[in-house]
């Protein structure tokens, strides 16, 4: 009887085991290729040395793939994901409820961006080493302060789309020194290089030193500034222009749907591939690392900056989760957030565990409506839209990533170019899918807006899988005290709907006919 009982016991435990592995295959396989990937980088070190390129360069082939494959999809991304997610918003932002809402994230994505790029300009966890990179001189370099901001503003409005999939402007002032005092008119070339030669006949060396000074003494820089395209994506141009035509898209209706279902359509094509692109990515990192690790002259180093960086994400995430939005829902609600989190406990733990606020949502809906007892009708409107274009945590962690990245090749950014980084990454946010690892692909549109090469997102992938954990809780929750805040700033406008709804539900059973159509109220009101 007892090895029936065993035998009936063995099949639910090896099933329970199979979907665990099922559900987080694909962190496994991340965690497992993290695995190969430093131990075939340190093993390989005492066969390879750092100098031959030729060898590492083969080593890393699979992770090229990776890296084209990534900067490929950059392109569709932005464009598809920012002119649906644009064109969407046509019903949901057209009244105050809508509009309550996209505010809502737009503030808190930005404050979550900021936030990230403050903390890793205190901690610096890129700046732990000496700098590496060979710095030529001679060439000219890139205007700061006004015509940096120029640029910026300048960028956004490119003045051809398809040059801008390719190249943006930058000013760039080269220095030349110029005499101060000219020849008198009088005097040809002929007569002033004969008295220069007679001159400096009849000179000593103090009276030649002497001349020389005076000479540099009468010399001047001058800066020629000039605007020239530079190779790269023009990433905020597109980002701008796609915001544009997919709000405009929204305001004419019915005509721009059928241009909307092309979006979308492409949209969905492009998740699809960045699907591809993820499964694919556990072989690419795997021998990304090990190249890295093989070209590294003090791999301990890499593993002590990359702590820094972990440090500095996590607690970023963590002020974000328990100061900031909270502090938000108290300032506007007036009740304990902290209450109001341990409500949706269990979707933050549902988040952790698959690293996908949209396999999330229907766990969110639930712990915000039976728990904290938010309006049906508010869930069923704000996380939707915050599953989608919601993205907190994945917005502080593309600023930190970007500038961490800086950091390490030693390459300084100015104000324009922090500004460029904030907006990009809040608006990459917006597009960044609710999958596992979908960061790392929005991750490169920041990178490639800034100049950066996208090729160095390799210094982040080996911890990349466990620091998405913790950017998803996030997004979650920054959704789930979005709903608590618009149901408190939109209770007249729920009141009003009740109202409709209740007369329109009278009328039925009085058997008067009402032509008023409670469906397009409710929509209106939202």
């Amino acid at each position: 009887m007892a090895d029936d009982k065993t035998d009936q016991a063995s099949p639910k435990w090896v099933e329970t085991l199979r979907k665990i592995v099922m559900n987080n295959l694909l962190v496994i396989f991340m965690i497992i290729a993290v695995i190969i990937g430093v131990a075939m980088g340190l093993g390989l070190r005492d066969h390879i040395s750092t100098d031959d390129k030729r060898t590492i360069f083969f080593l890393q082939f699979p992770g090229d793939l990776l890296l084209n494959m990534l900067k490929m999809l950059i392109l569709p991304l932005i464009v598809s994901s920012l002119v649906s997610a644009m064109s969407g918003l046509k019903a949901q932002a057209s009244g105050k409820m809508g509009l309550r809402t996209v505010l809502y994230y737009l503030i808190t994505t930005f404050c979550a961006v900021v936030l990230g790029i403050i903390l890793v300009v205190a901690i610096q966890p890129g700046y732990k080493r000496e700098a590496s990179i060979e710095r030529s001189g001679g060439k000219p370099k890139p205007a700061e302060g006004l015509a940096s901001l120029l640029d910026l503003i300048r960028n956004c409005f490119p003045d051809n789309l398809i040059t801008a999939c390719f190249q943006k402007k930058e000013t760039t002032i080269e220095y030349e020194e110029v005499q101060l005092t000219t020849p008198a008119p009088s005097s040809t070339t002929d007569d002033m290089t004969t008295a220069a030669i007679n001159m400096t006949a009849n000179m000593t060396t103090e009276a030649m030193t002497t001349a020389a000074i005076n000479m540099t003494a009468n010399m001047t820089t001058e800066a020629m500034t000039t605007v020239a395209p530079k190779g790269g994506m023009n990433v905020l141009g597109l980002v701008v222009f796609s915001l544009f035509f997919g709000g405009v898209l929204a305001r004419i209706g019915e005509k721009g749907r059928p241009l909307i279902d092309v979006f979308d359509c492409l949209h969905h094509v492009t998740m699809k591939l960045i699907t591809l692109v993820i499964w694919y990515s556990p072989i690419g990192i795997a021998f990304l690392i090990a190249a890295k690790l093989v070209a590294m002259e003090n791999p301990g180093e890499m593993f002590t900056q990359l702590g820094y960086y972990m440090l500095t994400v996590l607690v970023g995430l963590a002020v974000h989760a328990f100061i900031v939005l909270p502090l938000v829902y108290f300032v506007i609600v007036r009740k304990n957030p902290y209450r109001f989190m341990y409500g949706i406990l269990q979707a933050l733990l549902t988040a952790w565990g698959t690293a996908s606020s949209s396999a999330t949502l229907p766990v969110t809906m639930s712990c915000l409506e039976e728990r904290n007892n938010v309006d049906p009708r508010v869930t069923m409107f704000v996380t939707p839209i915050g599953a989608t274009v919601n993205m907190d945590g994945t917005a502080l962690y593309e600023a930190v990533a970007a500038i961490f990245i800086a950091q390490y090749l030693d390459v300084p950014l100015d104000f324009g170019k922090i500004v460029i980084i904030s907006l990009t990454a809040t608006a990459a946010a917006i597009g960044a899918a609710g999958v596992p690892s979908a960061g790392l692909v929005t991750m490169a549109i920041v990178l490639s807006a800034v100049g950066l090469p996208v090729e160095e997102v390799r210094l982040i992938l080996a911890i990349d899988w466990f620091l998405d954990r913790f950017r998803t809780a996030v997004n979650v929750l920054g959704d789930s005290f979005g709903a608590g805040i618009v149901e408190h700033l939109s209770q007249k406008e729920l009141q009003e709907m009740d109202l409709h709804l209740h007369k329109y539900l009278e009328d039925e059973q009085n058997g008067v006919v009402n032509t008023f159509d409670v469906k397009t109220a409710i929509d209106t009101k939202m």
